[in-house]
């Protein structure tokens, strides 16, 4: 029986979900440096939203060992701060006079191949600072509604596995019941062979006083 009622979390470098939201903060970073001036808020904004996804997605993770809701909780705040990056890029595009392009564009085609491939940060950082204000903004739109869609499903993983395994509490009661059970088992499997022991050592060595002494009688 496994009573190890701790799951071994925390991996989340190994989420493409995670993965797809550090270039997504690695962009807006290049893009809020390069388009958005030192005074506007929307820059702050817009780099804690980003951080905030991804850091939401390991916090949230990490705390799964612990507590399922903290868990669900944390990665739909990453969800939530998703939406509100999503907005931005788009007041950008058309507050800018900028094109938002379409599914059905050749290029955002091309951006979902290469997103699909696992590229390092470093590399994608460097292409970024090579883009225009509109690709950048239509590259991270596109990895905001990837990223979207994957949190959605690994909420569905997590609303499940809450359905047939419980949060921490019941996982914990469970486990020590079980350790209790076995305990009692034990004990009632051990019992009556210990008693029938001493009960047949007793037998082949008889101690009643007693009888000792009428069997010396006996024999004088």
């Amino acid at each position: 029986m496994d009573n190890d009622f701790l799951a071994n979390r925390g991996d989340y470098r190994k989420l493409r979900c995670f993965q797809l939201a550090e270039h997504l903060y690695d962009i807006t970073f290049v893009f809020c440096e390069r388009f958005i001036s030192a005074g506007d808020r929307t820059k702050d904004q817009m780099v804690q939203a980003a951080r905030s996804i991804k850091q939401n997605i390991a916090e949230g993770s990490c705390a799964a060992a612990m507590s399922t809701q903290s868990e669900m909780l944390l990665t739909n705040v990453g969800k939530s701060s998703m939406q509100e990056l999503l907005l931005d890029y788009e007041d950008y595009l058309i507050t800018r006079g900028r094109s938002k392009w379409t599914l059905d564009d050749p290029k955002i085609q091309n951006i979902r191949t290469a997103l699909r491939q696992k590229m390092p940060r470093e590399f994608m950082i460097q292409k970024a600072k090579g883009w225009s204000d509109e690709t950048l903004a239509n590259v991270a739109i596109t990895l905001v509604h990837q990223c979207d869609r994957m949190l959605a499903g690994l909420l569905e993983y997590q609303k499940k596995h809450f359905l047939e395994n419980g949060g921490i509490k019941e996982q914990m009661t469970k486990a020590r019941l079980e350790v209790r059970e076995n305990q009692r088992t034990q004990r009632s499997q051990s019992g009556p062979s210990s008693q029938s022991n001493q009960n047949t050592q007793s037998s082949q060595n008889p101690q009643n006083p007693q009888s000792s002494q009428s069997s010396q009688k006996k024999s004088e």
